[in-house]
């Protein structure tokens, strides 16, 4: 299977064209979290992708991060390296290499709220946003509560037949050190969460009705914080999850 579908990349303010103001490759620096969804043709027939990606820009045209990928509901993982270049008029473009060899390319715009990318690559079918993150975080950043978004689709592995659309919003209250309630549509229950320094958050949210499952989730604090970018790494499941702080 191609591992083409992989990462993404940057994020900066990007002002009004009014402002006159010049946009470099030393004005990207420092660790950034990437999000991408969509539906991929490049093992030769449609299927769902979501992608997470902590990239690190070194202000002068490099990068280097890991990326987590869930293709068609198998999650992949590996480190990227990679060359970026940012244009006065708030264009970018982004190529990375994974350790198997293989080149990703993309195209972005930064924007107010972050950095829009297109991965350009034939068949990938991926885009997304990428926001910057702290240079290190903890446990304490994480906000008391979480406005959640969940889309993507449930790929029956086993029984090989189509995939479901998945699709929900609610909150998530945090009720102490690494543990939260939460409500998503019908579904509610109890969650544990870690914030590692590197800001990546693992969650693990545990429905109170007998005959749903537990859902695992990969994220990154982003945005100080007031944002998390997060995918499902349960198998069968590419799903992507967007948190806001109100």
């Amino acid at each position: 299977m191609s591992r083409t579908v992989l990462i993404l990349a940057s994020a900066l303010l990007c002002l009004p064209a009014r402002a006159a103001v010049a946009f470099s490759e030393e004005d990207l620096t420092g660790p950034y979290g990437l999000q991408l969804s969509g539906e991929t043709t490049i093992s030769g027939t449609s299927a769902p992708a979501v992608v997470l990606s902590s990239l690190v820009f070194d202000g002068d045209g490099g990068v280097a991060g890991y990326s987590s990928v869930n293709f068609n509901g198998l999650l992949l993982g590996n480190p990227v390296t990679g060359t970026y270049d940012v244009q006065s008029d708030c264009t970018m473009t982004l190529s990375l290499q994974d350790d198997s060899g293989a080149w990703q390319h993309f195209t972005g715009k930064v924007t107010s709220n972050g950095i829009d990318l297109d991965q350009t690559d034939p068949g990938a079918g991926v885009h997304g946003r990428m926001l910057k993150a702290a240079d290190e975080c903890k446990v304490a950043d994480f906000r008391p509560r979480y406005a959640i978004a969940l889309s993507g689709a449930s790929i029956p592995l086993a029984t090989g037949g189509e995939p479901r659309t998945v699709s929900g919003s609610g909150t998530i209250s945090v009720t102490g050190s690494g543990r939260f309630q939460f409500k998503i549509g019908t579904l509610a229950g109890d969650g544990t969460f870690d914030v590692q320094s590197d800001c990546i958050v693992n969650l693990e949210l545990n429905p109170a009705r007998t005959d749903a499952k537990a859902i695992s989730l990969r994220g990154m604090l982003v945005n100080g914080a007031k944002d998390i970018l997060a995918i499902e790494t349960d198998p069968g499941e590419s799903v992507a999850a967007r948190f806001h702080a109100p």
